[in-house]
């Protein structure tokens, strides 16, 4: 299994469509990350762009974010990518925490989706609801 966790200079993105690249690893089935590689992200929105189906092509099938919308969310759903929302700091370091069992999904969608208004976000903020 892969794990994906948007990126930015080894810190977990606080918006999933502004981060710099994926931290994608690799999760062997005794649960240890064996293999760390990146992934160029896609400039703009991430629901957008074609980067779930390429991270889907790669064999991701979680992804570890901190603020995500419900577009993304969707989508990354319709491609068997289960979103766990509310990951913050060091990527190394909620890699470690989730193998360990210490992350659990937020609940939270697109704390910081207000924004972005005028910039093909208007109606996804009707989105951005707690459930």
């Amino acid at each position: 299994m892969k794990i994906a966790i948007p990126s930015n200079s080894g810190l977990v993105e606080d918006h999933f469509g502004h981060c710099e690249y994926f931290t994608v690893y690799t999760i062997t089935d005794d649960n240890r990350a064996v293999d760390e590689m990146t992934i160029a992200s896609a400039h703009g929105c991430g629901c957008k762009s074609d980067i779930v189906e390429t991270l889907h092509n790669m064999g991701v099938k979680i992804m570890l974010a901190g603020n995500i919308g419900g577009g993304a969310v969707n989508k990354l759903g319709s491609y068997g990518i289960a979103v766990v929302r509310g990951c913050s700091g060091a990527v190394s370091r909620v890699i470690e925490d989730w193998l360990s069992g210490k992350i659990t999904d937020s609940g939270e969608l697109c704390r910081s989706h207000e924004h972005h208004q005028g910039h093909g976000h208007d109606n996804e903020k009707e989105n951005c609801r707690r459930p």
